[in-house]
């Protein structure tokens, strides 16, 4: 009887589980799913772009719409707010044009991993971070470094 009420509570905490991972994933949407306000934020932020699509997931409860973008040759993903403010912008750099105290923290984080892909995200119009995409052996991670290069003290 006690074994099988564990093994009830463990399908209910394991069921929990990917019921909020879940909820934390990114889900594509037409334009016309957006509020009026972020679908205006979309199109001024497109401007001179190609959409690639929009998409919405939550955030910490909050619910956060995003229009992926190419703009000449690179991705830029902007994040908006439900009332069409401009949360976060992630757009590809090329690793070269960086600083060079940004180039060298990344490879430093990246250590033997080989960096395939660069971002710089800017929230509330402040750039914040540098993320790069690296691949190590085919294990994909990410990792960050402030505007000067230097570690975060958390991820952004």
């Amino acid at each position: 009887m006690k074994q099988a009420t564990l093994k009830f509570i463990g399908v209910v905490a394991l069921a929990l589980w990917f019921a909020t991972g879940a909820s934390a994933q990114e889900k594509k949407i037409k334009k016309s799913d957006m509020p009026a306000a972020v679908q205006k934020t979309a199109d001024e932020q497109s401007k001179g772009a190609t959409v690639k699509g929009y998409s919405t997931e939550v955030e910490d409860g909050k619910t956060i719409y995003e229009v992926e973008l190419t703009v000449n040759g690179h991705s830029k993903d902007v994040s908006m707010s439900p009332e069409g403010a401009v949360v976060e912008v992630e757009e590809e750099v090329a690793l070269d044009s960086l600083p060079a105290e940004v180039r060298d923290g990344l490879k430093k984080k990246a250590g033997a991993g080989k960096i395939t892909k660069v971002e710089s995200l800017t929230k509330q119009g402040k750039l914040v971070a540098y993320e790069a995409h690296v691949n190590t052996n085919g294990k994909k991670s990410e990792v960050q470094v402030g505007p000067d290069g230097k570690a975060l003290a958390h991820p952004e």
